[in-house]
């Protein structure tokens, strides 16, 4: 079992950067997918990004490709979601997610995740 506890959370303006991150304890963080949720007001929870065990292979939801970055230090047993170019439609609730499944497509959905976040608000004003 693994414990993951999200920060780095506020309110910023649109066009800012804000970075996540994502602190794991338990079992061997490097054993797990790792991913990045989001959940906004009223709708459902979605898929933002993933990164592989090693760090080598990352995969993002079109909504945030070339704005935001995942990274993973499997030393420190944590995760990062660097948010650039911030717009108000980002403005949700943020999970990170572990998964001990293999690397496949299957990652960019909520089931293949056992492990959860209490999440961490960020909030975009225009």
């Amino acid at each position: 079992q693994v414990q993951l506890v999200e920060s780095g959370g506020g309110l910023v303006q649109a066009g800012d950067s804000l970075r996540l991150s994502c602190a794991a304890s338990g079992r061997t963080f490097s054993n797990y997918v790792m991913g990045w949720f989001r959940q906004a007001p009223g709708k459902e929870r979605e898929f933002v990004g993933r990164i592989s065990r090693s760090g080598g292979s990352t995969d993002y939801a079109d909504s945030v490709k070339g704005r935001f970055t995942i990274s993973r230090d499997n030393t420190k047993n944590t995760v990062y979601l660097q948010m650039n170019i911030l717009k108000p439609e980002d403005t949700a609730v943020y999970y990170c997610a572990a998964s001990l499944w293999s690397w496949s497509p299957s990652n960019r959905h909520l089931n293949s995740y056992g492990y959860w976040g209490q999440g961490t608000q960020v909030t975009v004003s225009s």
